[in-house]
């Protein structure tokens, strides 16, 4: 079982921005920048492209109302999108605000929020949603 289904399930708590019946967002804790986003699905599959079309087509849809709610929570130019799935064998989007393309370099040092950042980031993105 991925640290995702965990987090999905509630058994790890998680800074949730939306949910449906097939996906769950939630803030990354170790972010990139403040409002660094995940969206998962909740069927448990490692690599994206297994994922059956309709479900990733539908994951692009409800990634969509999160992306714009980014752009309107943050100081940023867009909101970028990425795909990695090496850090966790649950397929993912992270949803970042950015500036430049080297805001989405995963290699650099990632951000160590407190518990009133990630709640401060987690209300605006929601309330932008």
């Amino acid at each position: 079982m991925s640290i995702f289904t965990r987090i999905i399930s509630g058994e790890i708590p998680s800074y949730k921005i939306a949910e449906n019946e097939h996906f769950y967002a939630f803030l990354d804790i170790s972010p990139l920048q403040p409002g660094h986003t995940l969206v998962v699905p909740k069927q448990e599959i490692d690599r994206i492209f297994d994922l059956p079309k309709e479900t990733l087509a539908e994951m692009m849809l409800f990634a969509h109302p999160i992306a714009k709610a980014i752009e309107k929570s943050f100081q940023c130019n867009r909101c970028g999108i990425a795909v990695i799935g090496l850090e966790v064998p649950h397929a993912h989007i992270h949803l970042v605000p950015i500036n430049s393309a080297d805001d989405l370099n995963f290699t650099r040092e990632k951000l160590k929020l407190s518990i009133d950042e990630m709640k401060a980031c987690q209300e605006k993105i929601i309330s932008n949603v």
